[in-house]
């Protein structure tokens, strides 16, 4: 083997240990957390949370009051999402979170009940011949699948059938060329909390030039839409 050749191999056992550190790191639990969370690269980066619990007040009788219920004091690990990373990059340029506590609630409700109604799919077949044979767990379960189903069509009627981006509003030169496409309301929302994925990637899928402006606009449809979807219609 050539010097030149050994410096190559090296090169690359250092480039796959760089990358291997830098799973590894996104994968390590957040600081606080228990030990008995794992490192989790399927996981990937995660935050710390204090999980509460309402319980009985014992000077209030009548009362109830917000209790931190972590194990022996540690906090939880929750993988972060588009929203955490969208307030850590507006918090590096010292500016605040482009969305509100309402609008970033309202939006992981909305993913949670979609994600867990999409899997209750699945087990909704399973239990078809529990069902038929009279079977309680079975009409409960299709009770809250119902339920969820319910609620999910009211948050998709709140967003409505409008268009973020219009683009016969925008000149081709301005929107990136021809083959720009219309962004609807309802793409976008399901884009950002259902996949994750940031207002210039949702550009870019629309053949959008991802500028600053388009960006921008983006996050003021969004605002709207999240709003909506909690009942605000102003």
């Amino acid at each position: 083997m050539t010097i030149i050749d050994r410096q190559a191999a090296l090169q690359r056992h250092q480039d796959e240990r760089a990358r291997i550190e830098a799973i590894l790191a996104r994968a390590m639990p957040a600081e606080g957390c228990g030990p008995a969370i794992p490192v989790a690269p399927a996981r990937g980066a995660s935050r710390s949370v204090t999980p509460q619990a309402m319980v009985p007040d014992p000077r209030d009788k009548t009362g109830w009051k917000a209790e931190s219920m972590g194990w022996r004091g540690f906090k939880a690990a929750v993988a972060l999402d588009i929203f955490d990373r969208l307030a850590m990059n507006a918090a590096r340029r010292k500016q605040p979170p482009p969305f509100t506590k309402g609008q970033v609630s309202i939006a992981r409700l909305y993913r949670d009940l979609v994600e867990r109604h999409d899997a209750g799919g699945m087990k909704l077949a399973s239990l078809e011949g529990r069902m038929t044979s009279g079977s309680g767990t079975g009409r409960d379960f299709m009770d809250a699948y119902l339920a969820e189903g319910d609620a999910i069509r009211r948050l998709r009627a709140s967003i409505g059938t409008g268009v973020a981006m219009q683009v016969r509003r925008v000149r081709p030169s301005a929107r990136g060329g021809q083959g720009a496409r219309p962004i609807l309301d309802r793409h976008l929302v399901d884009a950002v909390c259902l996949h994750g994925k940031s207002l210039r990637q949702v550009l870019r899928d629309h053949r959008w030039s991802d500028d600053g402006k388009h960006a921008k606009a983006l996050t003021s449809a969004l605002r709207s839409c999240l709003d909506r979807m909690q009942g605000y219609h102003g």
